[in-house]
Order: structure tokens, then sequence, then C-alpha cells
């Protein structure tokens, strides 16, 4: 399904609809590959707060969690503890799930662990690494409902991020992440972002 916009004449995925935030973020970031690891973790966090809401209540309140979280700085957020948390669950301008911001005090700190182990960029070439074989243009979803919720990748990187220390990385989650930050690239057919060249790490 897509959706055209009557402002500028483009067809765009259906998912997008008629929020101006939700089509910029369609037109300028969903399936454009995202590097770095300062990035990658802000994704990685913010789609795990993500589970069970809509994205674009996330996204609304994306400027609000940067203020929150520290600018996603993992050397930051992996010093923080229960001080941090109690006021984090007084914030109205974040998600206030214990859980969820406890995972991503967490997962700074198992960031910092693979950085010492692995050196800088060691969550981009981990979560890279798992970027399936670009899509064809014959194997290009026509719809929304042609997209899957879980792949072989997403359930293995979800697998290894787990084994390293990371939480709130499900399978769903991490392949909602593959599509946001570029790994796949599942905008359908007939949408203006579709080109014939893949996303693939630099």
């Amino acid at each position: 399904m897509t959706a055209t916009d009557d402002d500028d004449g483009r067809t765009r995925c259906g998912w997008a609809g008629s929020d101006p935030e939700y089509r910029r973020y369609h037109d300028e970031e969903w399936g454009t590959p995202l590097h770095g690891d300062r990035a990658l973790f802000e994704k990685l966090c913010l789609e795990g707060f993500q589970a069970g809401l809509s994205w674009i209540t996330i996204l609304r309140r994306r400027p609000t969690f940067r203020t929150a979280f520290a600018g996603f700085d993992p050397a930051v957020l992996a010093h923080w503890g229960e001080p941090e948390v109690e006021r984090l669950m007084q914030d109205t301008g974040v998600i206030r799930n214990r859980a969820k911001i406890e995972a991503t005090l967490g997962n700074a700190r198992a960031l910092r662990k693979l950085t010492v182990e692995d050196g800088e960029g060691a969550l981009d070439r981990l979560i890279w690494s798992f970027a399936p074989a670009p899509r064809t243009e014959e194997d290009r979803p026509r719809s929304l409902a042609e997209l899957p919720a879980v792949t072989a990748e997403s359930t293995a990187l979800s697998k290894e991020l787990r084994r390293r220390g990371f939480r709130f990385v499900g399978p769903t989650t991490m392949y909602a992440l593959m599509q946001s930050a570029g790994l796949v690239d599942d905008h359908v057919r007939g949408c203006w972002r579709v080109s014939t060249e893949a996303a693939a790490p630099a």
C-alpha cells in the first residue's frame, strides 16, 4: 500500500500517513544507512522504548528523550544509577517504564564493555555484520502486508546483542532497527524512495 502526498505529489509507503513528522522521517531517515556507535546506540535504545507502542509516539518525543538521556552518550549513561532512574521516572517527556530506563543504562555499560574489547566502532561493525543481502527489485515488497516482522538476521543479531549484555533487543525490535537504520530497504514498490542502489555499509 502506498499513499500520495497531495502537497508535493510524492508517493510514499502507506505507513507514512499524513503526519508531517512521520513523512519527514520516511523521506529522510527510514531505510537510509546509519553508521556510528552513538547514532546506532540511540536508535537501539529508542527502538527498545518503542516496544508495545507506535513509533510516532517515540519520534515526537525524541528531542525530549535526547535531553533526558544526555544525548544518548554511553560514556555518561554508563555511570548513571538509581537517582537518575528515579528522576527519569518523573519525566513526562519520556516513556516512564522502569525496565526500559534501566535497560538503557545497562546497554550503555554493555556498549562501553564492547568498545573496550573490540575498539571504537564496535557496535557499528557488530550490527552491520548482520545486514542481509540487498533486495532485488523482484523481491521488493508490494505492500506493507509483505514486510516481515522477524528474520533470521534479526534473530541472530538479537542473540548476539543479548550475549553481549544488551537488553530490550528482541528479534522484532532488531528488525525494526534494521529497517530504520538502512540495513534493509523495505520501501515498497511505487514509493519515491525506492532505489536500485542497495543500502550497504560504507
